[in-house]
């Protein structure tokens, strides 16, 4: 079933968007930040009922929405957002994709983060295409100040809480011009991709916490220093 879902999604984008990449990528991003809305409706849910308390998913699920959120709105900066159809179709499937994914985490958390890790995987694949293809464009053209601001001169904690397998700080993206920014965008989705296969481990709900927490800082130098 989660195959079929992403296998719709990506079969759509594919069909519909296969020549018009900054539309496509803004369809991508409204659909992809919607699962993270799914999880924190649930996991808010059960913290309301005294069934499970969570904080440290919720920081991190929500630092995922916010980190998508800015993807979208560097999409809509170069014009992926300005025919109507395309702003419809996004949206009709965030809306409908909201549900689906609030069901499959009721029944099985673990698939609700397969069929996450599949759509970020996908969207990886989609950018490394995409900046492969059109890289000497891409370097003519200047930044845009959303993403300016979000990975170079804003509050980067948001940006630090959402990848799980890095500490706070170790990533800095370079931003000059707006081959760097879809770099960090197509980083940014394998850094997805980590953290909906950390959700799917069976200790997940013990090991699993915020990169800000100080007890993942430990872990993550123990593994760095053994590794060196």
């Amino acid at each position: 079933m989660i195959r079929l879902l992403v296998g719709i999604l990506v079969f759509v984008i594919n069909t519909v968007y296969r020549d018009r990449p900054y539309p496509r990528f803004y369809v991508l991003e409204t659909v992809a930040r919607v699962p993270y809305f799914s999880y924190l409706s649930v996991l808010h849910l059960y913290e309301t009922l005294g069934w499970w308390r969570k904080a440290d998913w919720l920081k991190v699920h929500f630092a995922e929405s916010w980190n998508e959120l800015h993807h979208l709105l560097i999409m809509e900066s170069l014009g992926g957002a300005g025919f109507w159809g395309d702003r419809f179709l996004a949206k009709t499937a965030a809306l409908i994709y909201y549900w689906i994914i609030i069901a499959v985490y009721f029944v099985s958390p673990r698939s609700a983060y397969n069929f996450m890790e599949l759509v970020e995987q996908h969207a990886y694949s989609s950018y490394h295409k995409f900046l492969t293809t059109h890289e000497a464009e891409l370097k003519t053209q200047p930044a845009p100040e959303v993403a300016k601001l979000y990975y170079r001169d804003g509050d980067l904690y948001m940006f630090d809480e959402f990848q799980t397998a890095h500490s706070p700080s170790e990533r800095r993206p370079k931003i000059d011009h707006l081959y760097d920014v879809f770099v960090a965008i197509r980083d940014d989705e394998m850094e997805h991709v980590k953290t909906m296969v950390a959700c799917q481990q069976t200790n997940a709900q013990y090991s699993l916490k915020s990169p800000h927490n100080p007890e993942t800082q430990t872990v993550i130098l123990t593994n760095a220093e053994m590794n060196t």
